[in-house]
């Protein structure tokens, strides 16, 4: 994730004294949403608490925000250690009718998505540990198509012979798939019992 450097900035009231209370909270809220707006990746917390007075809770400010973005297109997400604002998942057909999205369209086979959660469960892990899971080669191409995508990066070498490179999930992966973190992924013992995996 990449962290915004500090700028604070002399002219920011980050107070607001001047304002009644209900109002401070309003305008912290309206900041909030401009920054998310304005950011293509996960802004994390103490990132948003720069812009918003000392005491202010941010989770409580962006549940407020979430709370007025209910019944609108876009929705406030938080993902990869930070919150980002995202349309909801039913204008996704709208959109692509639409709307030029470039390369945000991640479109994957099944026997992708089945590697891509092999490697999300088992990182860091060589093509040969992707190989004793699936029982056959996992293709250069595919490794490729998915770290095209940014959804998966390199990782440390193994301490294997040859030292082979290991491959791991990315923020990128984490944003995709809706995740915080790579412990919000479902349950193995779960998926087993839904015969998904």
């Amino acid at each position: 994730m990449t962290m915004a450097k500090d700028r604070s900035d002399p002219e920011l009231d980050r107070e607001l004294t001047d304002l009644p209370p209900e109002l401070r909270w309003r305008e912290w809220m309206r900041r909030i949403e401009a920054v998310l707006f304005a950011s293509a990746s996960p802004v994390p917390r103490d990132d948003l608490a720069r812009v918003v007075g000392q005491g202010a809770s941010v989770d409580l400010l962006v549940e407020d925000l979430a709370a007025d973005l209910e019944g609108r297109a876009f929705e406030v997400a938080q993902v990869a250690g930070g919150w980002i604002f995202r349309t909801r998942p039913a204008y996704a057909p709208a959109i692509r009718a639409a709307a030029d999205v470039g390369d945000q369209l991640i479109d994957l086979s099944e026997f992708d998505v089945a590697v891509l959660a092999a490697v999300a469960y088992h990182q860091p892990i060589t093509r040969d540990g992707l190989k004793d899971i699936f029982g056959k080669e996992i293709s250069r191409d595919l490794i490729g198509r998915l770290h095209a995508r940014g959804l998966i990066g390199t990782g440390p070498r193994s301490p294997q012979r040859g030292a082979p490179y290991t491959f791991v999930t990315t923020e990128t992966f984490l944003i995709a798939f809706d995740l915080e973190t790579l412990h919000d992924l479902p349950d193995r013992e779960q998926m087993e019992d839904a015969g998904l995996s």
